[in-house]
């Protein structure tokens, strides 16, 4: 497994040569760039400025992850949902071309009060993503559902979606929210259910002692996922100090 950076929100500042050094000074070895984010990598880009994004991250030692986008399919506008997918698409379209392998969308929460019932607004969210993977396939990318969401962050909701999405191209970006431990204090019986189908790890705070840490990069390297664990943390005024002791941490807890 190897150690990455979310940008939200330590780097949401940072722009991209400024990313790629602090990564190289203090050994994380990738990074997926959140979307409306001082390093601009948005799809107003043109061709050229798509071109030198990806020289960037290929003449460095710092792998571009994927792009971290903030599209939710969970609407009850039917319109605003194709707003939703038709954006997404053209993430894909920039993904491709600055040489991320993946696009990250998430749902985020029920229609409850609007009385529309869990099981149609899953359908709806996975209906959506099996047209995005399916579009996304053309171009080489994935599409990678985060745990998000309020009442959706919860993984047998994430299970289903990706029952009814069934793609190949579509995958789950697990995301270490509380809600994936159980009363025992474990994840397994959470993770065993979508663990065929992660494709990328977000990690927060490793100090936390109400998550467990060490059983989930167990489970992780049991289940051969040799990808990137992306550290989601919070902003600091000493960013290279934080993430040289959070890589520390990350090695301990890993090796």
């Amino acid at each position: 497994m190897r150690l990455g950076l979310v940008t939200y929100n330590l780097a949401k500042d940072w722009d991209i040569p400024t990313i790629i050094e602090r990564c190289k000074t203090t050994g994380f070895e990738g990074v997926e760039l959140r979307t409306t984010h001082a390093h601009k990598v948005e799809v107003n880009l043109s061709k050229e400025e798509r071109e030198e994004v990806k020289k960037r991250f290929k003449d460095s030692p710092v792998e571009l992850v994927g792009l971290g986008s903030v599209f939710e399919y969970h609407a009850i506008d039917s319109e605003e949902v194709r707003r939703n997918i038709e954006g997404t698409k053209e993430y894909v379209k920039l993904a491709s071309d600055v040489g991320a392998p993946g696009v990250k969308v998430r749902p985020n929460g029920f229609q409850d009060k609007a009385g529309i019932p869990r099981e149609k607004t899953l359908e709806q969210i996975g209906l959506a993503l099996r047209e995005c993977g399916e579009f996304a396939s053309n171009f080489g990318v994935e599409i990678r559902l985060e745990v998000h969401g309020e009442g959706t962050c919860e993984v047998p909701y994430i299970h289903r979606i990706m029952e009814i999405a069934d793609h190949k191209n579509v995958f789950v970006c697990w995301n270490s929210n509380l809600t994936d431990v159980d009363s025992k204090g474990s994840v397994k019986s959470n993770f065993n259910l979508v663990k065929d189908k992660i494709r990328l790890v977000h990690i927060n705070e490793l100090y936390r002692e109400d998550y467990p840490w060490r059983e989930l990069f167990s489970l992780l390297k049991n289940a051969g996922y040799e990808g990137f664990c992306l550290a989601e943390i919070p902003e600091s005024p000493e960013p290279e100090r934080l993430m040289r002791y959070y890589r520390a941490l990350f090695k301990a807890y890993t090796e």
